[in-house]
């Protein structure tokens, strides 16, 4: 069997989502969002995405009945039987409190610790990495609004995250499935001349088999690499907020701050890579979790169905900061592995409409 397997997943901003840098900058904004340091397009962190998924998860599993005691088996009763909260301690830094409590658990059969991995002392000495690993999470498609109404952008870079090869966009223009001689669309504030891409179908159906909704479908439009960094960044939602003095229940003085937020219905993607347990030993002995139906955490596959527990939490809870501005959910809309052979697509104005996207 595979060391590892790589799980493709989706997901869908139900609202903006805030994943500061961790403090004000000067410029546009007080407060900016995490940007990938080459290509400058917003992101949000695997370990951003590693810490909410293993808190989610926790909370899954604290939420669990705790198996009766007539049900465990005699000879390794703490193998069924909970030995400590999963939520909060499995979930939290790792470092126990003064008095003892809290803190990962580490064991061989703790669904938390041994998928996300744990931590022992301040020096970690003995920790375990864990079988699950996240990646970035990279813009595939954002909303920009237009006179004809919103238009969901992509681009060669983005559409490779999802296995398709698209070649021909090159010009600074607005590649649509349909346009007319002359035809031009504004993106925000930019007004460029629209092209036609002869092989729009076959990024719709790839798209649609990922779960993006025919209303985002219908509205896309494909850029250049260059361009489309410049028109995310030049149409991030932008708020400005402030402070209340609690005793006077007007705005603090000196407190306004503005902050940005990749938009709502920004479709984002990012992938799980789960490494096989029988590869791995915490603390010396074999992973030994036992999941529904007497089944035992043995492969790759398994240890992405602990990961996906988290995705009706992140539905709900959300992700990133400004939790109380209506900002962080998220909706996964697809979670499976990534295509293995991703297809060429040709969107030069004289490529011909074949199957296999070849001129």
């Amino acid at each position: 069997m595979a060391s590892y397997q790589k799980f493709l997943h989706v997901g869908l901003a139900l609202d903006p989502i805030h994943v500061g840098t961790g403090g004000a900058r000067i410029g546009r904004v007080d407060l900016t969002i995490v940007r990938d340091p080459v290509t400058r397009v917003p992101k949000i962190p695997g370990s951003s995405l590693a810490g909410v998924y293993r808190t989610y998860v926790a909370m899954h599993f604290e939420e669990q009945p705790k198996p009766a005691q007539s049900q465990q088996s005699p000879q390794q009763p703490s193998q069924t039987q909970r030995q400590k909260p999963y939520y909060p301690d499995c979930a939290g830094l790792g470092q126990p409190r003064p008095d003892g409590t809290g803190g990962h658990c580490g064991q061989p059969n703790c669904p938390v610790c041994t998928v996300f991995g744990f931590a022992r002392g301040k020096d970690q000495a003995g920790g375990f990495a864990g079988l699950a690993a996240f990646s970035d999470a990279h813009v595939l498609l954002f909303p920009v609004p237009t006179r004809r109404g919103p238009h969901w952008v992509t681009c060669p870079m983005a559409l490779r995250l999802v296995g398709l090869e698209v070649s021909g966009v090159q010009d600074n223009a607005v590649y649509l499935e349909n346009a007319s001689s002359g035809d031009r669309l504004n993106l925000g504030w930019l007004f460029l001349e629209v092209r036609p891409c002869t092989q729009f179908q076959q990024v719709k159906k790839t798209l649609q088999g990922l779960g993006v909704p025919d209303y985002i479908c219908n509205r896309l439009a494909i850029l250049p690499d260059d361009l489309f960094i410049h028109v995310v960044n030049s149409n991030l939602e932008v708020r400005t907020s402030v402070s209340i003095n609690p005793e006077t229940g007007a705005a603090e003085e000196g407190a306004l701050f503005s902050y940005e937020a990749l938009p709502r219905t920004t479709v984002l993607v990012w992938e799980v890579i789960a490494k096989n347990p029988k590869h791995f030993k915490v603390g010396g002995r074999d992973v030994d979790v036992t999941l529904s139906c007497s089944q035992k955490l043995d492969n790759p596959d398994k240890v992405a169905e602990i990961t996906k527990k988290a995705h009706p939490y992140l539905e709900h809870l959300g992700i990133g900061g400004m939790g109380t501005r209506g900002m962080g959910r998220l909706r996964v809309l697809y979670a499976s592995s990534a295509p293995s052979t991703p297809p060429t697509i040709n969107c030069s104005q004289n490529a011909s409409a074949s199957p296999g996207g070849q001129p």
